[in-house]
């Protein structure tokens, strides 16, 4: 049975005698034999060195960390450390092991004298349970087995596939809304008065799109996107982004809930993560000094300025995007292809959506191999690893999030507003014009941006993410097999070590490295905010999302489980600063819902038209619709000779009426001066006091929720109540 025994295994390449990198391995060979090591030594195409660590190591743990209630405990229960907990005190050792040349084992790996060390991957039971109930397709809506999670991978680990999990189930409830919504869309409101008007609009000709080949058009031809912008953009959406407001407060609330309860079941809801980490340094070594509290004015704002570069150069790609479409829009509009000419404002808006998400998977890329995030520790010097991992979260999210929403920002609040009005266009390089919203309205734009980059980001990303390991899992054991059975057959008299094959096994996984699991955090933090922010425009995420995650954790359980090395297990009894960043996207979704509405969505001028400027005011008709008349003044009148002299060229002037020489636009601007309306700064004046209104209610609403729902369920509150007196009696 001993041979299941080994804690570690380190690889190293097979180096000559007497070289630099074959001293360096023997010398932090033997610091741990100092330290009772038992080592043992395989050699195949490569060495193999498995490590275990002495028993005092553990009980020596065990005493400084015993929980006050198992005092009574008798020196017998030195034998039972879990499995996790002794991998995590081993790697901590090899961690902080120093050579007498004052190297440690990272140093080492980067001067490539080992190239590998990992736990082993065993023939547990758990793993076997692991494997039956939870990496596999055929379970993939049965419930998560948690407990056994946390046995083999550990607290940390746990708490993700436990958040996860909570957060897919609660995503059912979003998801349902946001069906009803659609659904709404395109019955109750279906035969909305305003899309009525834009598909008889045949006599209303509207101002070019474009400076060339771009003809007078006439507005019935947006007939189609009329009726689909209206299944987004009607009074559903409204009190949809409002309960979305209320669900990401009550989610979070939940979660803390539950959290509270398993780390309880656990006995970690007062484990002290410091604590630990100093009682690891001591047993590692007893001379060692605690690093003290440090902070620095002038480090923090270097760490600012840092981020702050970071931050402009992903807002100038949004400008290049931006830049993009305005060219793209020109070029398509001269295509001699009649798709690209007839559709050009929507192959600009697609093809901008998938540039952007080609952006976000290179600075993805940038993100994760170098930028300034290299630098950041080394400025910030944080004091446990916990603390590094949430400095580096915050930052990496803030540049993702940026990457992921910038060009979405343009697109909800920008776009069409500061691109000019007919004789008068905002150019770029005074050469091509900004573009303008889609005729049915600026939350079409969105809508379609959103859609492409959640589409393609959850179905391409998904597949590489399950691929790339798949696959370099296969050219690894191709790799190994030939050389494997010629040494076999050259050896046939020695009997082949049983460690061997297990440990080849092992080393032939995929590698862990510390950021597996940021990453996944990453990428599902990344998705709650496109689920929340923007969702008013984008109704659907929810769903998307939901089968999303459903596919992810089963995805992420056959990595772990089949394809990856064993992780290094570690405690947590929260998810770390994640917690702190979904409620700060809490308040962004409300911020961002009413600022679409507001803003984006032509929910609030029809609603002005209705109660200031429609027929209703005028006289009683009680069997009209309030919004008759409402397309035709939301749009502006253009005298043809106005237009700048270079942009008549190519115009055609569409048969239906040589009479009126001009041409709408949508604003709202006086016919003669074209300056803004009264009704403009009317509209102007409703989206403020809704955009107030909205987020002081939907806020009011979240604090309600989050006081409602106590954090900690008073059963846990009670159990940790009875453990205190129960302790303090028996101490007495």
């Amino acid at each position: 049975q001993n041979e299941e025994k080994w804690d570690f295994v380190l690889v190293s390449d097979i180096h000559e005698m007497g070289s630099e990198k074959e001293i360096k391995r023997k010398k932090f060979l033997d610091e741990l034999s100092k330290k009772g090591f038992t080592i043992k030594k395989i050699e195949d195409t490569k060495l193999f060195y498995g490590v275990r660590a002495p028993q005092h190591i553990f009980w020596k743990y065990q005493s400084l960390l015993r929980n006050p209630n198992s005092r009574q405990r008798n020196s017998t229960a030195h034998q039972d450390v879990p499995v996790t907990t002794r991998i995590r005190i081993v790697h901590f050792i090899l961690q902080n092991t120093v050579t007498s040349d004052f190297e440690k084992l990272h140093d080492l790996m980067k001067k490539k004298v080992f190239e590998a060390a990992f736990p082993l991957h065993k023939k547990e039971e758990i793993r076997e349970i692991l494997k039956k109930k939870w990496a596999r397709w055929r379970v993939i809506f049965k419930k998560q087995p948690i407990e056994e999670i946390r046995c083999y991978f550990g607290e940390k680990v746990a708490l993700y596939f436990a958040w996860l999990g909570w957060y897919t189930y609660l995503l059912v409830f979003a998801a349902v809304a946001g069906l009803a919504t659609v659904a709404a869309g395109t019955t109750v409101f279906s035969s909305s008065q305003v899309s009525k008007e834009i598909c008889d609009a045949n006599n209303t000709i509207m101002c070019p799109l474009c400076d060339q080949n771009c003809s007078f058009w006439v507005l019935s031809d947006t007939c189609i996107y009329a009726k689909v912008t209206h299944v987004i953009d009607n009074e559903a959406t409204v009190a949809f982004a409002m309960f979305m407001a209320v669900w990401a407060t009550v989610f979070l609330e939940l979660w803390k809930r539950e959290r509270a309860t398993v780390v309880t079941n656990w006995d970690l809801y007062r484990w002290d993560e410091e604590e630990e980490e100093l009682a690891l340094q001591l047993i590692n070594n007893l001379q060692h000094e605690p690093q003290p509290y440090q902070h620095s004015y002038l480090r923090s704002t270097i760490v600012l300025i840092l981020a702050l570069l970071m931050i402009v150069v992903v807002i100038g790609i949004a400008h290049a995007l931006v830049i993009y479409r305005a060219v793209a829009m020109a070029l398509f509009m001269q295509s001699e292809v009649s798709l690209l000419n007839q559709r050009a404002s929507t192959m600009a808006v697609m093809t901008g959506a998938v540039l952007h998400y080609i952006t976000i998977v290179i600075m993805t890329k940038v993100r994760s191999h170098t930028g300034p995030w290299a630098l950041l520790p080394l400025l910030e010097k944080p004091r446990t690893s916990s603390q590094r991992e949430n400095n580096f979260a915050v930052k990496i999210f803030i540049f993702q999030f940026f990457t992921h929403f910038s060009s979405l920002i343009y697109i909800a609040f920008f776009l069409g507003r500061i691109n000019g009005h007919p004789g008068h266009y905002v150019r770029i390089a005074g050469h091509w014009r900004l573009e303008e919203c889609h005729p049915s309205g600026c939350i079409t734009d969105l809508f379609i941006q959103m859609a492409v980059i959640m589409l393609l980001k959850q179905t391409i990303s998904n597949i590489m993410e399950y691929l790339i390991p798949f696959v370099s899992h296969q050219l690894r054991k191709k790799q190994r097999h030939p050389k494997k059975r010629s040494m076999m057959l050259g050896e046939e008299e020695d009997a082949e070590d049983p460690c061997k094959r297990q440990w080849l096994n092992n080393y032939e996984l995929n590698e862990v490295d510390v950021f597996s699991l940021f990453n996944e955090y990453l990428e599902i933090v990344i998705q709650y905010s496109f689920t929340t922010i923007f969702v008013a425009a984008f109704p659907l995420a929810p769903l998307l999302a939901l089968i999303n995650n459903v596919i992810e954790i089963h995805m992420d359980a056959i990595k772990m489980t089949r394809l990856r090395r064993r992780m290094v297990p570690r405690k947590a009894k929260d998810i770390g600063i994640w917690l702190q960043v979904l409620e700060a996207i809490g308040t962004l979704a409300v911020i961002g819902n009413g600022l679409v509405i507001a803003i984006t969505s032509d929910f609030i001028p029809v609603q002005v038209y209705k109660y200031m400027y429609s027929p209703c005011t005028r006289e009683n008709h009680t069997g009209m619709d309030c919004s008759t008349g409402y397309i035709n003044n939301s749009l502006s009148v253009f005298r043809i000779q106005d237009f700048e002299p270079h942009t008549k060229a190519g115009m055609e002037w569409p048969e239906l009426a040589p009479t009126e020489l001009c041409c709408r636009y949508r604003d709202y601007r006086n016919a003669d001066d074209y300056t803004y309306t009264v009704q403009f700064w009317h509209i102007f004046a409703a989206r403020l006091a809704f955009l107030i209104l909205f987020e002081h209610v939907a806020l009011c609403v979240k604090l309600i929720a989050a006081w409602y729902i106590p954090d900690d369920p008073q059963k846990v509150k009670n159990q940790i109540l009875q453990e205190k007196h129960s302790n303090l009696h028996n101490e007495l």
